[in-house]
């Protein structure tokens, strides 16, 4: 990785409003040097093109405390990223015909501490000229000419010492621009300043009220969350969503004659008659795990419910190791006939498919939950369960009578996060 960067690019190709913007959010991570030319030119009153001579003299002057600042700020491993640097100056110097300070800098250009990295962004010319426009700063507007001429002795330079180039294109939309320099800059943004749970998997039979507490969980300030729940911001990988979409594959299959696949509708609704279902889905969301970019500071809840003699037990063996390694498990615990309680009265037939609002059909839970192998597998109120050689700490949190305000749920689940989340640092 590099740790010394320059951002280069034409006139109002966007480089202090990007780096604006890493100074801002990535601040343990990055500092950013302003360009040095501009500097020098605003805080003594310079002319950029009419005063050549005492623009060199200014720069020659300022540069040695610029070399010391990058120097200091690398040995305290940041990633230093300076706006433009001395190569563009000097392609300047050559569209303009500035011998002097030519002269100055192939005297000195051996001796300075370079980037390890030089990114590009690149922008047309005619657009370079279109913002410089709209900016309205005549001190600093460029021709079109010039631009052109700089372009031919930057590639040159650039080619001659062999430097490491990388283009990203300017001309687009600015989010694309800087999500595209975060990735080159390989930042990762850090949400929280206090440790986090990377992985949440929340458990339950249905409507034992993992959604509710979800709910609860998201509405939470982010220092709240992260102090008291050791939660980051929360990404939801939920398989419901996945099965509500093979009820609908199979309508549609019914539909063209081909015959429903893994389900029947019951009332409205669906129950399922395959029961490679489950694996399938954790599968599924296997495939979403691993394709995500994992950030510090965020939390991946993943939610499930599964019944049967070894349901969990088959679930959690199956999931990502990356994801196990690091994760806590919570289980929502209601009895079953709690769980049909909660089932029926919040279905809503108009909302079916919502988190909230669906249920399972009577026949369902019968068949798959009334059972299922918990707490067979966690003996205990809290402990570690071993899966795939790895150990993953888990708590029961008995939920009945059901929580209503956020008080209840503070009440009932901010300890349990503690005693987790302690558990989870000890076994790291």
């Amino acid at each position: 990785m590099a740790h010394y960067v320059a951002l280069e690019g034409l006139p109002a190709a966007g480089k202090s409003e990007l780096l604006s913007t890493l100074a801002r959010y990535y601040p343990e991570q990055v500092v950013v040097l302003p360009e040095l030319v501009r500097e020098v030119v605003e805080t003594q009153g310079i002319d950029l093109f009419g005063e050549r001579e005492r623009l060199t003299e200014a720069l020659l002057a300022a540069l040695p405390d610029r070399q010391r600042k990058v120097r200091e700020l690398l040995e305290d491993a940041f990633l230093v990223v300076e706006d433009s640097h001395l190569g563009v100056h000097a392609a300047y110097a050559g569209a303009l015909a500035d011998n002097a300070f030519l002269d100055a800098f192939a005297r000195l250009e051996q001796e300075l501490r370079w980037p390890d990295v030089y990114v590009r962004l690149e922008l047309p010319v005619e657009a370079s000229l279109r913002r410089q426009r709209s900016r309205g700063d005549e001190a600093f507007l460029v021709g079109e000419s010039v631009l052109r001429a700089m372009g031919r002795h930057l590639a040159s330079w650039h080619m001659g010492r062999r430097n490491d180039v990388v283009a990203i294109n300017a001309h687009r939309a600015p989010a694309e621009v800087l999500d595209e320099l975060t990735d080159v800059l390989d930042l990762s943004y850090v949400s929280s300043t206090s440790e986090v749970l990377p992985y949440l998997i929340l458990l339950g039979r249905p409507a034992s009220g993992k959604s509710e507490l979800i709910q609860f969980l998201v509405s939470l300030s982010p220092d709240e969350r992260a102090e008291a729940y050791r939660l980051g911001p929360l990404t939801i990988e939920d398989d419901f969503p996945i099965l509500w979409e093979k009820f609908e594959e199979d309508d549609d299959w019914e539909a063209v004659g081909r015959g429903r696949l893994l389900s029947e509708q019951a009332n409205g609704n669906y129950y399922v008659t395959d029961d490679h279902v489950w694996p399938f889905l954790i599968r599924r969301l296997n495939h979403r795990l691993e394709a995500m970019q994992e950030a510090p500071g965020m939390t991946v809840l993943v939610e499930f419910a599964r019944g049967g003699g070894d349901g969990y037990r088959a679930a959690l063996e199956a999931l990502s190791p990356r994801v196990l390694e690091r994760a806590a498990i919570v289980y929502v615990d209601v009895s079953y006939e709690e769980s049909c309680r909660r089932n029926r009265a919040r279905y809503d037939e108009a909302r079916r498919a919502g988190l909230l609002t669906h249920s399972v059909p009577d026949h369902e839970l019968a068949r798959t939950y009334e059972n299922d192998d918990w707490h067979t597998l966690a003996q205990e109120e809290r402990g570690y369960l071993e899966l795939r050689g790895l150990s993953v700490p888990y708590v029961t949190v008995p939920n009945t009578p059901e929580p209503t305000t956020a008080e209840a749920f503070a009440e009932r689940y901010r300890p349990a996060f503690a005693q987790l989340f302690g558990m989870w640092k000890a076994g790291r």
